[in-house]
């Protein structure tokens, strides 16, 4: 499995948020350029970003804040956050993100995302966000009545890198990822899915690991490398071993 550590960017800072809630926002770095160099010190091999303010204002943000961490790191940058379209998709392709997130969109627009695999294959992700099992969008403020596995299945034949799942109950809140409906719903679909929300210690990776690690492409975590319960380097060696 791929560590992924996260880089969630408000007002060109970057933050970790309490359930997504905009106004609970820890701001641990004003540089992201620095904080992407510092993981990429720490040998991640992948980082996750996601451009918050972009989220609920449906439009890119904090473009520069991506622009300083694509020109100041080599390893493949994934971004997610207010994309919800084809001229932005190619925007921040064009820019030199590996692979962008489609979250709001895949929901209100699934043609779109079919769409874009096939223009750009292998480089569309779909972030399905759930609360109690049903997909959040906009930012996570607001609840469709539309399940996670349901909607991760609209998207089997499309041609999506990967499915990254997050509970939302457990985001922020350093309490450990949902497991059970991490591994429900990548037993459910062939697209890989990556665990994010919640992931809060060493023994949450060796969790997943022993539990998904024959299923689950990776793990995101942000809050725990911030606060020092995860270490990158530990995690990547620890998640790219092969299960025992």
């Amino acid at each position: 499995m791929i560590f992924f550590p996260a880089i969630d960017l408000k007002d060109g800072k970057c933050v970790r948020l309490l359930r997504g809630e905009m106004d609970q926002a820890t701001v641990f770095n004003d540089d992201p350029g620095a904080q992407a160099r510092a993981f990429v010190k720490q040998g991640c091999q992948w980082i996750h970003v996601v451009d918050l303010n972009g989220a609920f204002e449906g439009r890119p943000v904090n473009a520069d804040a991506v622009d300083a961490i694509l020109d100041d790191v080599s390893v493949p940058i994934e971004l997610g956050g207010g994309i919800r379209n084809m001229e932005t998709i190619r925007f921040w392709l064009d820019k030199g993100v590996r692979r962008v997130i489609l979250g709001t969109v895949a929901l209100r627009d699934p043609e779109l995302v079919i769409k874009a695999c096939k223009a750009y294959p292998g480089r569309i992700v779909v972030g399905v966000d759930a609360k109690d099992g049903l997909v959040a969008v906009e930012g996570w403020a607001e609840v469709s009545d539309i399940s996670a596995i349901e909607l991760a299945k609209k998207f089997e034949d499309a041609g999506v890198a990967a499915i990254i799942f997050t509970d939302i109950g457990r985001d922020g809140l350093m309490q450990g990822p949902n497991i059970d409906s991490t591994l429900e719903l990548a037993r459910a679909i062939s697209t890989p899915v990556i665990a994010s929300g919640g992931v809060s210690s060493m023994d949450d990776l060796r969790a997943l690991q022993a539990r998904g690690g024959d299923i689950l492409e990776g793990v995101i975590s942000g809050r725990a490398v911030y606060d020092g319960q995860i270490e990158v380097r530990e995690a990547v060696d620890l998640l790219k071993a092969k299960r025992a």
